[in-house]
């Protein structure tokens, strides 16, 4: 989490509405309020109200410096590979919700197989909050990229499933903790 920080756009800088998903653009001069910085993406407010996310790669246009991803570790051993998936998908945040997907207990399965020498298929099993969640293509894309990013993956596939549905019984205490649920 962030504390709320208003700051205006050094650039044009594309958008993405939340909770619907659609595809935007804000201007370069418009002020916006700092929702949340985690992972590697901004959730923003826009003067106007609007709750929009901005790409971690859009990072300069807001005054602030892109994150690199960083690997567990660096073999590509199947094991090695697993543990990075998992830590990618924590830095993967609903942009309305301060807690990562895993936490939240969206990513129900993680699988990695070889295909060749240094070289695996990765296949994920996801859902999301709501069955309707405009946002759960924006968040299967960060899944899908960051994992692809990794060292020694070849293939990603993201399956979002909706059974058995999401609840919040799946989260973990520290997610619990996190949004004073005890």
């Amino acid at each position: 989490m962030t504390e709320r920080e208003t700051l205006t756009l050094t650039r044009d800088v594309d958008i993405i509405t939340i909770p619907d998903g659609a595809a935007g653009m804000l201007r370069e001069g418009e002020r916006v309020t700092l929702h949340q910085a985690l992972g590697d993406n901004f959730t923003v407010i826009t003067d106007y109200g609007h709750m929009v996310r901005i790409a971690g790669g859009d990072a300069d246009a807001l005054g602030k410096e892109s994150r690199a991803l960083q690997t567990l570790v660096t073999e590509t051993d199947a094991e090695a590979i697993e543990k990075n998936c998992w830590e990618v998908m924590k830095t993967v945040y609903d942009p309305e919700i301060p807690v990562n997907i895993v936490d939240l207990g969206l990513v129900y399965q993680c699988r990695v197989e070889p295909v060749a020498e240094h070289q695996h298929d990765v296949h994920i099993q996801m859902t999301l909050t709501a069955p309707g969640c405009g946002m759960g293509p924006v968040i299967q894309g960060d899944v899908e990229r960051g994992v692809r990013a990794l060292p020694g993956v070849h293939a990603v596939d993201v399956e979002v499933v909706l059974d058995p549905p999401w609840s919040q019984e799946m989260m973990s205490e520290v997610a619990k903790l996190q949004l004073g649920l005890f």
